[in-house]
């Protein structure tokens, strides 16, 4: 009995030592969450130190496969990725927007964790704007065409946010994706502004299976109503080939997208694809991109999509 004993014993020793190892391992591969700039900053100064290579994926949460592409992008080139969660409220000029916007802090740090992002930066707004930020950017044309003219001072915000981030996290790259494709164009301009010492990395639009532009306002969308959307980039890809002009490839998109009930173009500009200046002729730009956005919805949801012409 005594020989028995001492054998289980030792056997649960053993598991122990092997559950312990386990624990470790795991706290090795798990992705650290951190609230605070002063956290943000002691870390990555570690990294740093050793050489490493930081990516930044800047998001406001209510993740996706779109932002997980971003992710893995980072992933896949640096040896760090940071992506921040902040659901920024200076570049919303619709308080109503702010406030439907999806909030999923947890299953946002379980898909970045399974993208193998090793730090989430999620802040409170009174970390990251303790007293009012009063800085003004100004791009035009870049800025104030679009959605700078259909939502006054988004721009600043987004500028005012992503500085602060660019700021904190120092990134030898920053990830964006280009369904957002203005904002991207407006980033560019306050890099060079601002003199930041860093990549900025577009990456493809990700669709759902219909053609839908992945978003986080896709959410608030009924099943009905996906497949309404999906309308929208089925009419921009039948633009590409009329072989018109663009005075009359405009108003193609246009009207078509506002005979489909439930869909209202708010505006739809093509236009020259590195400053966004309009273009009244194919050979007036190297780049040219088409810009849309659409309300869809017994309670219009804004969406937003693009497509390259040239």
């Amino acid at each position: 009995m005594c020989v028995l004993c001492i054998y289980f014993a030792k056997m649960f020793h053993c598991l122990q030592k092997i559950v312990l190892l386990c624990m470790v391992f795991q706290v090795r591969l798990l992705m650290i969450i951190v609230h605070k700039i002063s956290e943000l900053q002691q870390i990555l100064q570690d990294v740093r130190q050793k050489g490493e290579s930081i990516g930044l994926v800047p998001t406001m949460g209510a993740l996706h496969e779109g932002h997980a592409s971003l992710v893995r992008r980072s992933v896949s080139e640096n040896d760090f990725t940071v992506v921040s969660i902040f659901l920024n409220p200076t570049q919303f000029n619709d308080k109503d927007d702010l406030e439907k916007y999806p909030r999923t802090l947890d299953s946002d740090c379980n898909l970045l964790e399974e993208c193998g992002a090793q730090l989430a930066f999620a802040p409170n707004v009174d970390e990251i704007y303790p007293e009012p930020d009063t800085r003004q950017f100004s791009y035009p044309p870049t800025d104030t065409v679009m959605e700078g003219a259909f939502r006054p001072g988004h721009f600043n915000g987004v500028c005012q946010i992503v500085s602060k981030l660019f700021a904190y996290v120092e990134p030898d790259r920053a990830y964006f994706g280009e369904k957002d494709y203005q904002q991207i164009a407006v980033i560019r301009r306050m890099v060079d502004d601002l003199d930041f010492h860093l990549q900025i990395v577009p990456c493809p639009v990700v669709r759902e299976d219909s053609g839908l532009a992945m978003s986080s306002r896709n959410t608030l969308l009924t099943e009905d109503e996906r497949r309404l959307a999906a309308n929208i980039y089925r009419v921009l890809k039948r633009s590409k080939s009329l072989n018109a002009s663009i005075a009359d490839t405009h108003d193609y998109v246009v009207s078509t997208i506002d005979a489909i009930p439930g869909l209202k173009v708010q505006y739809y500009s093509i236009v020259d694809g590195d400053t966004l200046a309009d273009v009244e002729s194919w050979n007036d730009a190297e780049s040219i991109v088409g810009c849309i956005t659409v309300f869809c919805g017994h309670v219009p949801i804004r969406l937003i999509d693009h497509i390259r012409y040239k």
